[in-house]
């Protein structure tokens, strides 16, 4: 587990903190892996929270506004504001000075964030936001962009495991008898449409690129865009399409990646299908990007404690 359980950490957001995540919490502890996957993906012992909805542009550009006056670790591309289908963060001044401004909707999830942006932006997190390092307290960079990172111990927030993703994706306690796993990730076993009317869509290629709250103009919509009617049992939004999202999977070189993009087929959106970045982590594309999870509520620790008597384990990998 990524925590002890009884460190002592804050559960609140600091005051002055800029970005709020909005978490959904991922019991039923204990539950089996996925057999569709050789019963080697979604069982996780623990509860866990984990973002309703992907990183979106504004909690980025917040994060590059506190951190990145310099952006000695490259966390801005100039992709994020060049590219016409996806272009989302502006950069203005020089360097000492660097300020980021949204360009158009800030509800649309970043991208052309590799593994490393990811990692430095739940450092930040995890280290109160504000002036926090970014480079310590989950996984220890010290300036690093390559090579492979573990989170450590005691972490409040992190880049889900596998597993995480997996089950927040597509577990649902009531289906079947005893619980089971959709094909989707949202509650359905089947994807027929990027239609945003269309209850249990997604935003994937099915023949046309990106369908917008306003029309064909966008390849990424608002995280959120489909509606209740499209999220995962446990209530998170495009875990299925709109863009591939970073976990802290271990791949050989590689880190992992899961839930397809707004450019992918509808086999890629399947539970059933894992896959790396072409080249090393430092890989960052205008489909890449992720959510975050974290500890559960403040109560849930507070009975565990009561009822084990001892610190979980560390969460095994």
């Amino acid at each position: 587990m990524r925590f002890p359980l009884l460190l002592p950490v804050a559960l609140t957001t600091p005051v002055f903190a800029v970005v709020n995540i909005d978490y959904v919490t991922v019991g039923n502890s204990g539950n089996a892996a996925d057999p569709a996957t050789g019963s080697l993906y979604g069982a996780v012992a623990y509860e866990y929270k984990i973002a309703r909805n992907e990183t979106t542009l504004s909690q980025y550009a917040e994060f590059l506004n506190a951190t990145a006056a310099t952006d000695p670790y490259g966390l801005y591309n100039t992709n994020m504001a060049s590219n016409g289908n996806i272009a989302g963060i502006a950069r203005s001044g020089t360097s000492g000075n660097y300020s980021y401004s949204v360009i158009g909707s800030g509800d649309r999830p970043v991208t052309y964030v590799y593994w490393f942006d990811a990692a430095r932006f739940v450092n930040w997190m995890h280290n109160g936001q504000g002036n926090g390092s970014t480079e310590t307290g989950v996984y220890n960079l010290n300036g690093a962009n390559s090579g492979i990172f573990i989170a450590q111990a005691g972490a409040t927030v992190w880049l889900p495991t596998e597993d995480e993703w997996y089950k927040a994706a597509y577990y649902d306690p009531t289906k079947g008898d005893g619980g089971g796993y959709w094909r989707h990730a949202n509650q359905s076993d089947s994807m027929t449409s990027n239609n945003i009317s269309v209850a249990g869509a997604a935003n994937y290629f099915d023949g046309n690129y990106g369908k917008s709250e306003n029309g064909w103009s966008s390849i990424l919509n608002d995280v959120g865009a489909y509606g209740v009617d499209s999220q995962s049992y446990y209530g998170t939004n495009d875990q299925a399409g709109n863009v591939w999202e970073w976990n802290d999977a271990i791949i050989g070189p590689w880190r992992g990646l899961r839930g397809g993009s707004s450019l992918s087929f509808e086999p890629y959106l399947r539970s059933t299908l894992r896959t790396t970045p072409l080249d090393l982590p430092q890989s960052d594309y205008n489909i890449f990007g992720f959510r975050v999870a974290s500890v559960p509520e403040p109560g849930y620790l507070v009975l565990t404690a009561v009822a084990s008597g001892a610190m979980l384990s560390r969460r095994k990998r």
